[in-house]
């Protein structure tokens, strides 16, 4: 059975709110132990689904004509990327976790080569593209990356092979339940959820950040 691209699109959502970041952590002890606080994991974790970053230096990526030059902003490869945050002092820590999903009809190379770019861009430093309500920390990158490479049951055996025999910490990751639910899902109840947006009052609203 494949990967569904609703599964995928779940499990990104999952991870973009900081308590599906901490129970996917909760599967790999070591990046569990960097969380600064396990009781205050919203001011521990900063989750940045498919994060922009500033490049220091020119980067080359082999499938590109033209070098990422120094300075550009760039879309990474990863799906999440969590930054650790000291809850108290309000900095980072530096560790930076940058998190691979198998993405639906994505191979075991095809998943690979997305850090492998990932490391190329971010091997001369990189600046974070932050959103506004963290524009406080600070957006330099930290000297090392750590990756997370995120499966699912239906997941092909040779890329979690494969994964593994590159020394690289892979977990496994179900959300078929939830995923067929959504799928399934009556969408006049959908429309019936928001179908009072218009009595809402706009003006008190928090304005999205434009990156």
């Amino acid at each position: 059975m494949a990967v569904k691209p609703i599964q995928y699109e779940m499990l990104l959502s999952f991870c973009t709110e900081h308590q599906g970041a901490l129970e996917l952590l909760r599967q790999y002890r070591p990046y569990l132990e960097a969380i600064p606080s396990m009781r205050r994991p919203q001011d521990s974790i900063v989750t940045l689904p498919l994060p922009n970053v500033r490049v220091r230096e020119a980067a080359y990526l082999q499938e590109t004509a033209m070098p990422v030059t120094a300075g550009a902003a760039v879309t990474l490869p990863c799906d999440v990327a969590f930054l650790m945050c000291d809850p108290e002092w309000k900095v980072k820590t530096g560790v930076e976790i940058f998190v691979f999903i198998h993405r639906p009809n994505e191979d075991f190379a095809d998943l690979l080569m997305r850090w492998r770019k990932t490391q190329i861009l971010l091997d001369g430093g990189h600046e974070w593209l932050l959103p506004q309500r963290y524009q406080h920390l600070l957006s330099d990158g930290a000297e090392s990356a750590h990756p997370l490479f995120v499966v699912f049951p239906q997941t092909p055996k040779r890329i979690v092979q494969g994964l593994r025999g590159a020394a690289l910490p892979v977990v496994v990751h179900p959300l078929d339940e939830a995923a067929e639910a959504l799928e399934t899902s009556d969408p006049d109840l959908e429309l019936d959820l928001i179908s009072g947006l218009e009595d809402i009052d706009a003006s008190g609203l928090e304005i999205p950040d434009s990156e």
